[in-house]
């Protein structure tokens, strides 16, 4: 069954007007959706619902509410992933898969060793991302569509630590403490995790320091070096199955 994502406010007591453009033309002229159709319906907040649609047009769509619960499919854990910003098209698959793997928000993120450089369009690729995130939310069917974040430097990472209970910093040179230490350390009381991810130069010395030094928990993610595609992904595999299964 087809989702759609609407806002809050779109819920009415009995049924929900869907009115994103985009989401219209597609349940028109590539679903072919009618009156009498079930769709599914999220409310980007708390609720999915089944609805079945009673009128479609350009103008917007109207579905009756005919089953109403709480997310199914939305990880306990909120997950923020610090993804250094990679060469070419490795971002979208990065977002792609991390969405699925059901990381809460992403942030860009320009360290030492980042090769791209924003020449004034960069909000062009913000817009990308996001496209990609709200695709891949539905074809796996989970709550919310995460957010990809305006980019930030590594020094600005570092002065959001608070906002999380853990900062998992896989890192190339830990060869100690595995991420599955820390993990069952302590399994209660984590509601934000956040992640950081190297570019494919992996962290400076330095970066690596400041990080360490403000509380990041240095890990490993095993004995392989992992590409920066493939480290979040790992990382975020990880902790939901130690945390969400």
């Amino acid at each position: 069954m087809n989702r759609f994502f609407v806002k809050p406010e779109n819920v009415g007591a009995g049924s929900i007007f869907i009115d994103n453009k985009e989401d219209l033309h597609h349940m028109m002229k590539v679903l072919r959706l009618s009156a009498g159709d079930e769709i599914e319906i999220s409310d980007s907040a708390q609720w999915e619902y089944r609805a079945e649609l009673i009128s479609l047009d350009q103008d917007g769509a109207e579905a009756k509410i005919l089953d109403k619960q709480k997310f199914s499919a939305e990880p306990s854990v909120r997950i923020t992933l610090f993804q250094g910003i990679p060469k070419q098209g490795k971002m979208e698959l990065i977002i792609q898969k991390c969405v699925e793997l059901g990381v809460f928000d992403m942030v860009p993120v320009f360290m030492a060793r980042t090769v791209v450089v924003d020449k004034g369009k960069f909000h062009k690729k913000i817009e990308r991302w996001q496209k990609v995130s709200a695709e891949a939310v539905k074809q796996c069917k989970r709550g919310i569509i995460p957010r990809v974040k305006e980019p930030i430097k590594t020094r600005e990472v570092i002065d959001r630590f608070g906002e999380f209970d853990l900062v998992l910093f896989p890192y190339e040179n830990e060869e100690g403490t595995t991420i599955k230490d820390v993990l069952q350390e302590e399994k209660a009381g984590w509601s934000r995790i956040a992640v950081l991810i190297g570019p494919e130069g992996g962290f400076s010395d330095e970066e690596a320091a400041a990080i360490q030094a403000a509380g990041g928990r240095s890990v490993s993610l095993g004995k392989a070096t992992l590409r920066t595609e493939t480290a979040g992904m790992a990382a975020l595999a990880m902790i939901q199955y130690e945390l969400e299964l």
